[in-house]
C-alpha cells in the first residue's frame, strides 16, 4: 500500500492568536479601573501580588526544524529501505540463505572414490607384499537425490524466515516514525503556543510596568508560560529519543544527521478485510516459513527411509606378492635355483551394506514426529493470522471513528467553547483563570488528537503486517 502524507502546519498558530487579543483586550478593560498602588479587588478577588521577574529572551532556533525538513526529510518507505539495507540483524539472517545454499551445493556432489595402499615385509626374510586398492560408493536407493531435498526445503525455509524477518522489520520502522511524528507535531504546537505565550507577557508586563494591570494578572500569565515551556522540553525529549530509536533499529549511527519529511494521514485505505485476509494467508511469508518447515520434515522422513536400505560400492584392488623360502631346487632347466618369484593379484568385488539390524528405525521415528510438530505449528500459525487479521481490522476501524469524532465534533467544538470563554472574559464575566483553564482543556484535545492520528497510523501499520502488503 503506497503511503501518502501531506504536511499540515498545526492549527494552533492561527487560532491561537485570538489569546493574544484576548490580552489586549483585558489591559484595556482592567485599565480602566486599574488603581496606581497596584491592588484591586473584583468580586471578592484580590488581584495584588508581587509581579513576577522579567522573562528573559531565549533566542534559539525552532527545536521543530531539526527534526522535520517537508522537502528534503526521509519518508517511512525511505527508512524502511534503509533498514533493510543497513540492520544489522538482517544481514545476519540473511547469511543463513548463503549458509543453506553451501549445503545445497555440497548435498549435490557425488560420493568421493577412496583408494587405498599397503606394503608389508617379513622381519626375518626378504619377502614381501604391495597391495594397492580403490573403491567407489554407489549411493544406491537415490541418497543422493534425498539429500538434495532435503538441502532446497532447509533453503526454502531460511529464504522465507528472512522475508517474515523484513516484514516484521518494516513494520517497526514504521511504528518507530510514527513515534517520532507524533511527538514532533506536539513539539511543533507546544512552540508556536509558548512563542504566543512569550509575547503575551511581555504585554502584560508592560502594562504592569505602566500601573496598567495588576501584578497578579503577569504572574497568573507567567505560570501558564513556564508550564507551556515545560510542556514544550517534555516534547523535544521525546522527539530526540524517538529519532535516536528509529536510528538504532534503522542501523544509523546516533551521530548521522536524520530529518523527517512527513506526517501522519487519515486518507490511507486497506484492502476489505475477506480480502485482506486471503492474502494473508497466501503470502505471508512466516506461514510459508510454516509450510516449508512442514515440507522440509517429510523430505528428511523420506531421507531416513532411503538411508536405512541396502547400499553397495565397488572395489579393485592389486597385489604383488616377493616371496621365497631359504632352500634350493631344480628349475625348468634342471638347475639348481633358489625357491624364490614373484607373484600379482588382481581383485574386483561388490561391497554390500545389509540393512538386516539397523534399519534406520528410530531416525525415521524421530522424523515423523518432527513433521507432526511442523503439521501442528502450521495449523496454529493459519488460525494466528486470522486473529490478527481480525484484530488489526477492528483496530482500525475504531481509530478511524475516533478520527472522524476528533476531526469534525470535538476540536471545532473546543475551538467555539475557548472563543465564547474568551468573550465572556473581555466582558467581565470570566475570570482569567477560566480562560487559562479552557485553553488547557484544547491543549489536551490537540495533543489528544496526535494520539488519535497516531493510533490511525499504527492500526494501518498493523493491518500492513498482518496481510503482509505494503
Amino acid at each position: 500500500m503506497r503511503r501518502k502524507f501531506h504536511f499540515k502546519a498545526s492549527a494552533l498558530a492561527r487560532k491561537v492568536l485570538l489569546y493574544l487579543a484576548l490580552i489586549q483586550l483585558t489591559t484595556n478593560v482592567l485599565a480602566q479601573s486599574a488603581q496606581s498602588t497596584g491592588e484591586q479587588d473584583s468580586g471578592g478577588l484580590v488581584l495584588s501580588a508581587k509581579a513576577a521577574r522579567p522573562v528573559e529572551t531565549v533566542s534559539h532556533l525552532a527545536a521543530y526544524s531539526r527534526f522535520i525538513d517537508p522537502v528534503n526529510g526521509m519518508g517511512s518507505d525511505d527508512l524502511v529501505r534503509y533498514a533493510l539495507s543497513h540492520n544489522g540483524e538482517l544481514a545476519a539472517a540473511r547469511q543463513m540463505i548463503e549458509e543453506a545454499r553451501g549445503r545445497l551445493r555440497q548435498a549435490g556432489l557425488k560420493a568421493n572414490p577412496m583408494v587405498e595402499s599397503s606394503y608389508a615385509r617379513a622381519v626375518n626374510t626378504p619377502d614381501n607384499n604391495l597391495m594397492i586398492g580403490a573403491e567407489l560408493p554407489l549411493e544406491l536407493g537415490g541418497r543422493r537425490r534425498a539429500r538434495v531435498a532435503v538441502a532446497e526445503r532447509e533453503m526454502e525455509l531460511r529464504e522465507n524466515e528472512v522475508a517474515d524477518f523484513e516484514r516484521r522489520l518494516a513494520a517497526e520502522v514504521r511504528l518507530k516514525y510514527a513515534d517520532a511524528i507524533a511527538a514532533a507535531r506536539n513539539l511543533k504546537f507546544t512552540e508556536d503556543l509558548s512563542a504566543l505565550t512569550r509575547d503575551s507577557h511581555r504585554i502584560v508586563q508592560t502594562s504592569v510596568e505602566r500601573g496598567k494591570t495588576a501584578p497578579l494578572e503577569q504572574n497568573i500569565v507567567f505560570v501558564e508560560l513556564n508550564r507551556v515551556e515545560s510542556m514544550r522540553i517534555n516534547f523535544e525529549s521525546r522527539t530526540e529519543v524517538a529519532l535516536l530509536e528509529l536510528k538504532k533499529i534503522t542501523g544509523m549511527l546516533p551521530t548521522e544527521p536524520l530529518r523527517l519529511r512527513e506526517e501522519f494521514g487519515t486518507e490511507r485505505q486497506p484492502l476489505s478485510q475477506d480480502e485482506a485476509e486471503s492474502h494473508a494467508l497466501a503470502a505471508r511469508p512466516d506461514l510459508a516459513a510454516a509450510r516449508a518447515a512442514e515440507r522440509l520434515a517429510e523430505a528428511q522422513i523420506e531421507q531416513a527411509g532411503i538411508e536405512g536400505k541396502i547400499d553397495a560400492s565397488i572395489f579393485a584392488n592389486y597385489m604383488r606378492q616377493d616371496m621365497g623360502f631359504g632352500v634350493q631346487g631344480f628349475d625348468s632347466a634342471g638347475r639348481l635355483a633358489p625357491v624364490h618369484d614373484v607373484f600379482h593379484f588382481a581383485t574386483f568385488g561388490v561391497k554390500l551394506t545389509l540393512p538386516v539390524r539397523n534399519k534406520n528405525q528410530g531416525n525415521i521415528e524421530a522424523a515423523r514426529a518432527n513433521l507432526e510438530a511442523a503439521r501442528n505449528r502450521r495449523q496454529f500459525a493459519e488460525i494466528v493470522v486470522r486473529n490478527e487479521v481480525a484484530a488489526a481490522y477492528a483496530r482500525f476501524e475504531r481509530a478511524r471513528e475516533r478520527v472522524a469524532i476528533y476531526r469534525d465534533r470535538v476540536r471545532a467544538q473546543a475551538l467555539l467553547n475557548l472563543d465564547v470563554i474568551r468573550q465572556t472574559y473581555t466582558m467581565g464575566r470570566k475570570s482569567l483563570l477560566d480562560y487559562l483553564e479552557e485553553q488547557r482543556r484544547y491543549i489536551e484535545i490537540e495533543t489528544g488528537y496526535t494520539d488519535v492520528l497516531k493510533e490511525y497510523f499504527d492500526a494501518a501499520v498493523e493491518i500492513e503486517r498482518a496481510v503482509s502488503k505494503g
